[in-house]
């Protein structure tokens, strides 16, 4: 009976500790948020919390995108990048047809936005179904494909802000505001003014849980990412499954990056800058596993928000720009190494 009750009193220890380290994460993220409360209350606010989900908005677009290539075992580190390239050509096409130094001072008329929301998500799905193209048909590894096409990117984004009339690297600016609106108009539900962004984040989460859920593609993507020999045996068409979640990821970053120069206002040769390190950070946070095969919609959503809070948080209270990339650079490396202890584990 003693030795009963000793072994299950283990057992329970052993959940108990299993349990706390595969969400240290969590506890670490919701101390310094419980921290950041204590010291500035007022962070609270719902102009904070609503502020938190519209910048968190367009990168969890991004995320959503990304998370499926870290499901198939990979990853993007061009992410930024092809959003910086399609933001800026986004913002060329809209800016207003009264600024004298817009990029295209033949356009006289405003454009239909529609044109350079499909032109934005074609650079974007073309530079994505590339860098699926070569994981698929070349079996390059993602990071190396990923980060030469980063380069590219961002090579081509720079010859094309500079070759502007003024000849140089100014910001794109100056935008039509139907185009703004788009993203920073806002809807009054019950006295919160609560911006557009916002929803087309949960409408491009429901889309994208539908896919991962419900359809051919994504349970393939997720057997392709568990084990693509097994996979492959199954009848599963491994190169098609690739194209057709990078594709995927194109259209989301395509989208990411209209509604990211609307947000911004401003598109420079700098905007894009890091946000592939987000948006993979929030997918890892958000439970989806570099191991591949494993992640959720919904953990995308809450690994965005949290991320936005912390990076908000350091912001309010005016916290070294310097020590943000540290304290980023120990989030993720806690997130990757609780995830491969996961894996270890079931191993």
């Amino acid at each position: 009976m003693e030795k009963a009750i000793a072994g299950k009193v283990k057992f329970d220890k052993r959940k108990i500790s299993e349990f706390l380290l595969n969400y240290a994460l969590y506890f670490i993220l919701g101390i310094i948020l419980i921290v950041v409360v204590i010291i500035e209350p007022k962070f609270l606010s719902l102009t904070n919390l609503i502020n938190i989900l519209k910048q968190a908005s367009t990168k969890g677009i991004l995320a959503l995108g990304c998370a499926g290539l870290i499901v198939l075992a990979g990853t993007d580190l061009s992410l930024g990048r092809i959003l910086g390239l399609s933001a800026a050509v986004t913002a060329s096409i809209v800016q207003s047809v009264t600024y004298a130094s817009r990029y295209y001072p033949q356009i006289t008329k405003p454009v239909p936005l529609i044109i350079p929301l499909l032109i934005s998500i074609a650079i974007a799905t073309a530079i994505s179904a590339f860098n699926g193209f070569g994981v698929a048909k070349l079996h390059l590894h993602a990071f190396i494909v990923t980060l030469g096409t980063s380069l590219i990117a961002y090579g081509i984004t720079c010859i094309y802000v500079e070759n502007q009339a003024m000849g140089s690297a100014m910001a794109l600016s100056t935008f039509d505001m139907r185009f703004t609106n788009i993203v920073n108009g806002t809807v009054n539900l019950m006295g919160v003014r609560i911006p557009y962004v916002i929803f087309y984040f949960f409408i491009a989460s429901f889309v994208m849980y539908i896919i991962w859920n419900k359809t051919t593609l994504g349970k393939n993507m997720f057997a392709v990412g568990g084990n693509e020999e097994a996979a492959a045996v199954s009848g599963v068409n491994v190169t098609k499954t690739i194209m057709g979640v990078y594709i995927i990821a194109g259209i989301m970053y395509g989208i990411g990056a209209f509604l990211e120069a609307a947000r911004v206002q401003s598109v420079s040769t700098s905007t894009g800058f890091n946000y592939e390190l987000d948006a993979i950070s929030a997918c890892v946070i958000g439970g989806i596993s570099f191991s591949g095969g494993v992640g959720n919609v919904p953990g995308i959503m809450v690994g965005v928000i949290i991320l936005q809070a912390i990076n908000y948080s350091l912001y309010y209270l005016d916290v070294n720009a310097y020590l943000q990339f540290i304290i980023k650079g120990v989030i993720i490396i806690l997130a990757v190494s609780i995830d491969v202890r996961k894996y270890l584990n079931k191993k």
